[in-house]
C-alpha cells in the first residue's frame, strides 16, 4: 500500500465520523457541571426518573411530579414525557449525554398536560438542525397548540418562574399512527391511542418483551385523576384494554409493578377503583334528586388521602354529570347494592 494511501486511510478513519459516529453524545455538554439524575431501571435499557412526591404542582418540586422516563440502546435515546420545564429537559439531555453516552434523538408527548410536555424546550435546537423528532398524536398536537399558553402561564404561577425560566412551547414535529413501532437500536415499542380517555388523545406504547407499558395519564394511584379535557366512560373503557396485556410495569402518573409474577400493577386497579366509585356517586346523586353545584354529596372518603383531593374532586364531579347526565335519562334507577 501506497504513503498517500494509507495517509488517507488514516485521515477517514479519524476524521471522517468512524471515531465519533453521528448518534454519540452531545460534544457540546461538559459532564463535569452536570446536575445527575438519578435514574432507576426499569427494564433493560429502560430508566424512570420518579418525582420524588405523588402530589401537586408547587415551587418545592418545580413541577416534577410525574415520571420522566427513556429508552436508551445504542447511543441512541426515546424520552417519553420529557417533564414541566427547560430546566427539568436539559437536566435529562445532559445526563443522557453523560452517564449513558447517548444521544437523544425521539421525545414523545403522551397527552397534552403541562407537566409532561413543556420540556420539550430544551431540545428546540436540535428539533430545529434536524436531529431530533417529537412525537405525538394528532389529538395531542392538536390541543398543545391551543391550550399550551395557558397550561404554561398556569404552571409558571404553581411552580414559580424561576423554575420555569426558559420554558416555552414547542409542538411536536410528528404525529404517530396506530400501529406504529418505534424502534431504538434493540427495543421496540407498539404505538396505541385512547381517544377521549384521561385527555382528547391518549398516546400508550407498549414493550412486549420486557412488558412493560407506558400509559401516560391514564393511570393513577394515591393522586386523584384529573377529569377536565377526558371521558369518564371513555377512560373506564380503556383500563381493561390496558390490563389484557398483561403489563409487568406501568409508567403513568407513577411507576407502578406487579408485586408478583402474572399480578396486574396495582396502579391499574386504583385508578379503576376512583373512577368507578366516582361515576356511581354521581349517578346515586341524580337518582337522589341532588344538583350538580351542591358537590357535598360526593364525597369518597377512601380517596380523601389521596394528593389533589381537595383541588380536583370537586370538579371532577362536575365534570362526570355533564357526561353521565344523558345516561341516567336513559336508564332506570341505580341498584343500591
Amino acid at each position: 500500500m501506497s504513503s498517500v494511501v494509507l495517509r488517507w486511510l488514516i485521515a477517514v478513519l479519524c476524521f471522517g465520523g468512524f471515531v465519533v459516529p453521528s448518534h454519540a453524545a452531545d460534544p457540546s455538554t461538559d459532564c463535569g457541571t452536570v446536575d445527575a439524575v438519578p435514574w432507576q431501571p426499569v427494564a433493560p435499557g429502560i430508566w424512570v426518573w420518579s418525582a420524588a412526591e405523588n402530589g401537586e404542582v408547587s415551587p418545592a418540586n418545580a413541577g416534577h411530579v410525574l415520571p420522566t422516563s427513556v429508552v436508551v440502546s445504542r447511543g441512541e435515546a426515546l424520552v417519553i414525557d420529557p417533564g414541566p420545564s427547560h430546566r427539568h429537559g436539559l437536566r435529562v439531555r445532559a445526563s443522557l449525554a453523560c452517564r449513558f453516552k447517548a444521544r437523544v434523538r425521539w421525545l414523545v408527548n403522551t397527552h397534552a398536560h403541562a407537566e409532561n410536555v413543556m420540556a420539550n424546550s430544551a431540545f428546540a435546537d436540535l428539533l430545529e438542525a434536524g436531529q431530533l423528532e417529537i412525537l405525538a398524536s394528532a389529538a395531542t398536537r392538536s390541543a398543545m397548540q391551543q391550550r399550551c399558553p395557558d397550561c404554561l402561564a398556569s404552571l409558571t404561577t404553581r411552580a414559580g418562574s424561576e423554575a420555569l425560566a426558559g420554558t416555552r412551547t414547542v409542538l411536536p414535529n410528528r404525529v404517530l399512527a396506530v400501529g406504529e413501532r418505534l424502534r431504538v437500536g434493540s427495543l421496540s415499542l407498539r404505538v396505541m391511542a385512547i381517544e377521549p380517555g384521561h385527555t382528547e388523545g391518549d398516546l400508550v406504547l407498549w414493550n412486549a418483551r420486557h412488558r412493560v407499558l407506558w400509559a401516560g395519564g391514564l393511570v393513577y394511584d394515591g393522586r386523584v385523576p384529573e377529569l377536565a379535557q377526558g371521558s369518564l366512560d371513555g377512560w373506564l373503557a380503556a383500563l381493561p384494554r390496558l390490563q389484557a396485556l398483561r403489563p409487568r410495569q406501568v409508567l403513568g402518573t407513577v411507576w407502578s409493578r406487579a408485586p408478583e409474577a402474572g399480578d396486574p400493577p396495582p396502579a391499574l386497579a386504583a385508578t379503576k377503583g376512583y373512577l368507578t366509585a366516582l361515576r356511581a356517586r354521581v349517578l346515586w346523586a341524580m337518582d337522589e334528586g341532588h344538583q350538580p353545584q351542591e358537590t357535598a354529596w360526593g364525597e369518597l372518603p377512601a380517596y380523601r388521602n389521596w394528593a389533589g383531593y381537595e383541588a380536583r374532586h370537586g370538579f371532577n364531579l362536575q365534570r362526570a354529570w355533564r357526561e353521565l347526565e344523558p345516561v341516567w335519562m336513559n336508564q332506570g334507577p341505580v341498584p343500591t347494592k
